[in-house]
């Protein structure tokens, strides 16, 4: 599929470490377009999604290590959710519904203990 757009590629790899079981041990990631960064970087979890534009569908991976903690669970889950909303109104400028996708965000965040909670 050749766009005559693109002028270049830029590849981001992801390479999952597996146990015995198939659970992945070890995450790593690297841009080929950070000139600071030569060696993959560890992580401990990433979500994936990909719009499908032929089938209209969100494709999704989204794999954690067992070394993950549910309280750093909590803070990824609230700052994507946070990214989410605001990539959603920049894509959409549909402010009303981000700001209330971050309302959720600030609920989550009181809930989880991310962010302290408001005082009324």
């Amino acid at each position: 599929m050749a766009n005559k757009n693109v002028k270049r590629y830029s590849d981001i790899l992801i390479s999952v470490g597996l146990d015995e079981a198939n659970i992945p041990v070890e995450l790593l990631w690297q841009s080929k377009d950070d000139p600071n960064v030569k060696e993959p970087q560890e992580c401990k979890a990433f979500l994936l999604s990909l719009f499908d534009s032929k089938v209209k569908d969100t494709l999704k991976i989204d794999l954690w290590t067992n070394e993950l903690q549910v309280v750093e669970m909590d803070r990824f889950m609230f700052q994507t959710l946070r990214g989410l909303a605001d990539t959603y109104m920049k894509a959409t400028n549909n402010h009303k519904l981000a700001n209330e996708m971050q309302q959720f965000v600030t609920y989550f965040g009181e809930q989880t203990e991310i962010i302290p909670k408001e005082k009324n």
